[in-house]
């Protein structure tokens, strides 16, 4: 008969375990970095640089469907340095999976090196993954402050409620309509269906978070 302690430890190992395990995934772990296209005005100046009018500015340039977007409309009037300090409150998140080195280039404090590393372990099936392989190069807390930056695209007939709503911007409502039309067949099915409830702006907003799977 095994050991009911050593049944235990098993246990005990697995469920520690099991969280580095997951499948799927949206954006990295959260620490406070805004959303340019579903900050508020008052949430937005809050980032260093950011006046009333740089705020409304921003608000009506919505949506940004990339950082290089983003990253135009800023540089009109802010400097590299003063950049560097904006994106280290908002940023558009990268698609791990996808963004362009001069957009991962874009993140604080990373370089050549680091963006080739993002780059080399493509694709990215969870954030397991990232914090693995990137954690060769960097610190813990580094990790976690170069996680914050990106995501991975959830599937979109077989992602949780959770992975879902971590979609930024999107509630309660809007995940029964993503839920309703499954399985999708493609993307073009995603807008059409969704294009029934939003904007055709804020459909490819949502939709730069999506895939189908095979």
């Amino acid at each position: 008969m095994k050991n009911p302690l050593y049944s235990l430890f098993t246990l005990a190992t697995a469920l520690t375990v099991l969280p580095l395990s997951e499948s799927s995934a949206q954006l990295g772990r959260q620490q406070g970095l805004l959303d340019p296209n579903t900050a508020t005005e008052a949430e937005l100046q809050t980032v260093p640089h950011f006046s009333e009018a740089a705020s409304k500015a921003l608000v009506a340039k919505r949506p940004f469907l990339s950082m290089t977007q983003l990253n135009d409309h800023l540089k009109q009037t802010l400097n590299a340095d003063q950049l560097k300090e904006v994106y280290g409150k908002l940023f558009l998140h990268l698609n791990l999976n996808t963004a362009p080195e001069a957009e991962i280039k874009l993140i604080p404090g990373v370089g050549n090196k680091m963006a080739h590393e993002f780059e080399e372990y493509r694709p990215y099936r969870s954030f397991a993954q990232f914090r693995k392989e990137i954690g060769k190069y960097v610190n813990e807390t580094e990790v976690a402050r170069l996680e914050q930056y990106v995501f991975i695209p959830i599937d979109l007939n077989a992602a949780t409620d959770e992975e879902i709503l971590s979609i930024p911007g999107l509630g309660r409502r809007m995940l029964l309509e993503f839920k309703e039309y499954r399985p999708y067949k493609d993307i073009a099915q995603f807008r059409k269906e969704i294009g029934k409830y939003v904007k055709e702006g804020e459909v490819a907003r949502l939709e730069r978070y999506v895939t189908i799977g095979k």
